[in-house]
C-alpha cells in the first residue's frame, strides 16, 4: 500500500519523509514522479509478541510513502504532479503550522487553514477538469468498455456538481453501480486523505492548530495527526532507549508522533493487522478491513486461500492476558473458524489447508 506526500514548499515534508523511511530526499536527485520510501508501521502489538515468542525473526507490517515535489501556485505544474499521484493509494497532505523566521513560505506567512485549502482546491481542480473534459467528450461515445453511456453521464454530472461546489468526490455517496463507471478514473479526492499538521515543539501540547483544521474539513472524511518533524528528526538521532525516553518525558508525551502517524496512516487505508507467531517469526500480516479468513491466508500464500480448510484463532488480548498459548487452550479461548469468518484487528492465526 502507498501513500504519497503532498504539501507546500518548506512544510516538512523531507524530513517527515527521512524519520518516517530512512530515505533522505535532499540527498536525492528530484522525480516527477516522486521519491518512495518503505516504513514500518509501529505496532506495539508486535513487540509485546515477540517479547513472548523471543522468535528468531520480528517483522513488522509496512507502508510505502511517496514524497511528491511541491505543489506552487501553478495549476498547470500541479497537474504534473497529481499524475504520479493516480496509482497511490490515499494522499496524505503535509500542512505547516510551525513559525520559523528562517523558513520560508510560499505566502510569507503561516497559516494552515489557508494552505490546507490551498491544496484542496489544487486537487478539487484536477478532477474537475478530467470530468469537464470526459463529459465534453461522452456526447460522441454511444458505449465505453460495456458502460451505458447515459448512466456514466449522469454519475459525472453528480461529480461536477460536487466538485463546482469545491467538495471532494470522497463525500459523495455513491451506489456500487456508480462506482463500477468510475473504477480507473484519475479522481484524486476520491481517494482517502490524511492530513499531517507540522507543528513546532511548543505546539505539541496545543490543541488549537489541530482543531482549527478539523472544523475547516468538517465532513470531508479525513484523518488529522499532529506532529513535529523536527522534533522527531532529533528523537530518530537517539539510539540508547533510556535517552529517548527522557526526550520524550521531558516534551511530556508519551510516544514519538511518527508511531501514531505510521497507525492513523494504516488505519486511512482501511487496513487491519493481524498476527502468526511462533519461535521461527512473530510477523504482523495486512489485510483490508472485512477480509475474510481464506483472504487472510491468501496474503501469507494463495495456496493457503486456494485450499483453505479452517483457521485457528487467538484473539491477541487473551493471549496477552493468560500469558501461553496452553493457558488461552485451557480456558476455552482457542477457536476454530471457517471460511464465513472475517477477520478482526489483532487475530492471531495459524491456518490449515490442502492444495
Amino acid at each position: 500500500m502507498q501513500i504519497g506526500l503532498l504539501g507546500l514548499p518548506q512544510a516538512g515534508k523531507k524530513t517527515l519523509l527521512q524519520v518516517l523511511t530512512s530515505v533522505d530526499a535532499r540527498a536525492v536527485a528530484p522525480s516527477p514522479s516522486g521519491i518512495p520510501g518503505i516504513c514500518a508501521v509501529r505496532d506495539p502489538r508486535v513487540d509485546r509478541l515477540a517479547a513472548l515468542y523471543r522468535p528468531n525473526k520480528t517483522t513488522p507490517a509496512t507502508i510505502q510513502y511517496l514524497l511528491m515535489p511541491d505543489v506552487t501556485k501553478e495549476s498547470a505544474k500541479n497537474q504534473q504532479v497529481f499524475q504520479a499521484l493516480l496509482l497511490v493509494d490515499a494522499l496524505a497532505l503535509v500542512v505547516r503550522a510551525f513559525a520559523d523566521d528562517t523558513v520560508f513560505h510560499l505566502e510569507g506567512t503561516v497559516n494552515p487553514v489557508r494552505d490546507l485549502e490551498m491544496l484542496r482546491s489544487e486537487l478539487v481542480l484536477n478532477d474537475l477538469l478530467f470530468v469537464e473534459k470526459r463529459l465534453e467528450r461522452i456526447g460522441k461515445e454511444s458505449t465505453r468498455r460495456g458502460v451505458d453511456r447515459a448512466v456514466e453521464q449522469a454519475v459525472l454530472e453528480r461529480l461536477l456538481e460536487q466538485l463546482n461546489a469545491n467538495r471532494p468526490v470522497r463525500m459523495l455517496e455513491l451506489t456500487a453501480q456508480e462506482q463500477a463507471v468510475l473504477a480507473g478514473t484519475p479522481l484524486l479526492t476520491r481517494k482517502a486523505l490524511l492530513i499531517i499538521l507540522n507543528v513546532a515543539e511548543d505546539q505539541l501540547q496545543v490543541s488549537d492548530p489541530a482543531e482549527a483544521i478539523l472544523q475547516h474539513c468538517e465532513g470531508w472524511n479525513v484523518h488529522l495527526v499532529q506532529v513535529s518533524a523536527k522534533i522527531e528528526e532529533e528523537l530518530s538521532q537517539l539510539d540508547d532507549p533510556a535517552e529517548r525516553a527522557a526526550f520524550l518525558k521531558a516534551l511530556g508525551i508519551t510516544e514519538p508522533a511518527i508511531d501514531g502517524l505510521t497507525r492513523v496512516s494504516y488505519e486511512s487505508l482501511g487496513l487491519i493487522s493481524y498476527f502468526t507467531v511462533g519461535p521461527d517469526e512473530v510477523r504482523a500480516w495486512t489485510v483490508r478491513r472485512g477480509a475474510s479468513a481464506p483472504e487472510a491466508g491468501g496474503v501469507i500464500h494463495s495456496d493457503i486461500q486456494r485450499g483453505f480448510i479452517r483457521a485457528e484463532l487467538m484473539k491477541y488480548d487473551d493471549l496477552m492476558t493468560l500469558g501461553t498459548e496452553q493457558a488461552v487452550a485451557a480456558a476455552g479461548k482457542a477457536m476454530l473458524k471457517g471460511k464465513e469468518y472475517v477477520i478482526e484487528d489483532g487475530d492471531i492465526l495459524s491456518f490449515r489447508f490442502n492444495v
